[in-house]
């Protein structure tokens, strides 16, 4: 696909493309938006370069366009001035998240999708790489494939402290506030896409268990299955630079921010769109086993 209003420049093989064209601190038209998230669907992650004129205010603007905005997290606190805004302050405010992950699983609506804008950029290291589980998928053997389509998984914020204790003190104080509030979530591995129909595999660094399965086989299955999401075939890797914008579908993506930088600051600003129940081959929805996360999804309170 392509389109009139901008060009497309396709990052990787699989996922990922740069828009060129489109100032996203203007008034965008409904057509323009139209494509833009046509294109998201598509590629998985679109990148926008030069866009230091959008400010906080102007990236949840543009991120209103696509669906309602959550909260900045549902346990995070948010931009001081700003309840929408997820300030990323990379060794003064906030842990690395180098880890392969999916935004906010462990809710019973994750995200529709994130857009992440960027203020200071370390001038070395400092990536981020996502990954396409709709190809992961794909590559599955017919037999896992099979087995994918029926395993659900647990997904949680509440870390195993016991791999925590070597933490530096920052790290230990921001994991405490990540799981000040416990949620438990049961998703389906295989998601429907809800507008492409793709299936894709729909697990990451939240997954505690596989129902109906051990702790030790839930681990040996889930490292089988990430396998195939984090194959370099299934990734792209984008160099940041100040101004940079990344959005990226939380329904069909993990990624992993690159922490190579040493105490270099990196310091970035993220918004997230209210997603729906997830659903899987079967047909049945994500349930919610514990934690209420209807503040962080506002105006979507109670699942119709």
């Amino acid at each position: 696909m392509g389109s009139q209003y901008f060009d497309i420049k396709p990052v990787a093989g699989r996922i990922g493309a740069e828009i060129i064209g489109v100032n996203l601190s203007s008034n965008l038209s409904d057509d323009i938006i139209s494509d833009i998230r046509k294109t998201l669907v598509k590629y998985k992650v679109i990148f926008f370069r030069g866009q230091q004129q959008l400010d906080a205010d102007g990236q949840v603007a543009f991120a209103r366009r696509f669906g309602e905005v959550t909260t900045a997290h549902p346990t995070v606190p948010s931009l001081p001035e700003n309840s929408e805004v997820l300030d990323l302050n990379y060794g003064r405010t906030t842990s690395r998240a180098n880890n392969w992950h999916t935004d906010v699983t462990f809710v019973d609506r994750p995200p529709l999708g994130s857009i992440l804008r960027s203020l200071v950029i370390p001038p070395t290291g400092g990536d981020t790489i996502w990954a396409n589980s709709v190809t992961a998928y794909q590559d599955l053997p017919i037999h896992l494939r099979n087995l994918a389509d029926q395993l659900w998984a647990v997904h949680s914020n509440a870390y195993d402290y016991a791999t925590g204790f070597d933490l530096p003190e920052d790290a230990k104080a921001y994991r405490a506030v990540f799981t000040s509030t416990v949620y438990e979530t049961l998703h389906p591995v295989v998601r429907i896409h809800p507008e492409s129909g793709e299936r894709g595999l729909f697990i990451g660094g939240f997954v505690r268990q596989f129902r109906g399965l051990s702790t030790t086989e839930s681990d040996d299955l889930l490292r089988l299955l990430q396998a195939y999401i984090t194959r370099p075939e299934n990734t792209v890797r984008w160099r940041w630079q100040v101004g940079d914008v990344a959005f990226w579908d939380n329904r069909a993506t993990q990624h992993y921010a690159i922490a190579d930088y040493g105490d270099q600051p990196r310091h970035v600003q993220r918004v997230t769109i209210v997603g729906d129940l997830p659903v899987g081959s079967d047909g049945k929805q994500s349930e919610a086993i514990k934690g209420d996360s209807s503040t962080y999804n506002q105006r979507v309170a109670v699942a119709v």
